[in-house]
């Protein structure tokens, strides 16, 4: 298997408030996070990396997941151990008011293949050359999309598409939202919306497509592509390519 996982501030934000990273376990199974955190005083530097350094360290001592319903149960628990963290967190830190964090995560054993998404990070699967995105985002325009108050089109470029409905450190109990996926794929994509607000689907796979560069090349690629397009949020990739072959 080959991953890579890089992150950028962007060109608009004067600092990074994502978190990312790629973990392995003595089972050789692999857990990918992306984390983009909100807050006042840089606030939101502070949740991601709790979720991504937490749950990543956890994971890396870990001997196996075990079964799927045993993943199903340390996601969970620890998803919600990270929460009651980060509100503990803004409660002792007043100046952190509004501190909370997405968090779009993928746990690939020999078996199974599961994604975890809360906010509006987002989780793909890549095989064939197509790009699929698998999670869910929990914002409000997402929400009226489907409700069938606003159009897909509407969405695009509405005032209020970034306005969550979910996140990490919004409520005393977390609703994530789980994903089982099939492990005939070619390559898993995590990132934070600063890549999918910049990018199109097309235009990300185009990049993913190319045979003549690496992963992490390709991943250098999107993130130059969003800052000449502006750069506007922070943006962070995470990559693994399933099969020895590149994807």
């Amino acid at each position: 298997m080959k991953s890579f996982y890089i992150t950028d501030s962007g060109r608009v934000r004067s600092h990074n408030e994502d978190s990312v990273t790629i973990v392995k376990n003595a089972a050789s199974e692999h857990l990918m996070i992306v984390a983009d955190g909100m807050g006042g005083h840089r606030a939101g530097e502070v949740a991601s990396s709790m979720v991504v350094t937490q749950i990543g360290s956890k994971f890396k001592a870990l001997s196996t997941i075990g079964t799927k319903i045993d993943a199903v149960n340390w996601l969970k628990e620890n998803v919600q151990e990270i929460n009651a963290n980060i509100i503990k967190y803004s409660e002792e830190h007043l100046e952190s008011m509004g501190l909370g964090t997405t968090c779009v995560m993928a746990l690939l054993t020999k078996e199974f293949l599961l994604f975890v998404n809360i906010g509006d990070s987002s989780g793909f699967v890549f095989k064939n050359g197509k790009l699929k995105k698998i999670t869910r985002d929990h914002t409000l325009v997402n929400f009226l999309v489907e409700t069938g108050d606003l159009s897909e089109n509407e969405a695009v470029n509405h005032p209020k598409k970034n306005v969550l409905m979910k996140a990490l450190g919004a409520a005393d109990q977390c609703e994530i939202d789980i994903f089982d996926v099939e492990t005939d794929i070619d390559a898993i994509m995590l990132c934070s919306d600063g890549l999918t607000n910049m990018l199109t689907k097309d235009q990300i796979e185009k990049v993913l497509n190319e045979t003549e560069i690496s992963v992490e090349d390709k991943l250098i690629k999107l993130i130059k592509k969003c800052n000449v397009r502006g750069g506007q949020d922070n943006i962070s990739i995470a990559y693994l390519v399933k099969e020895e072959r590149e994807a």
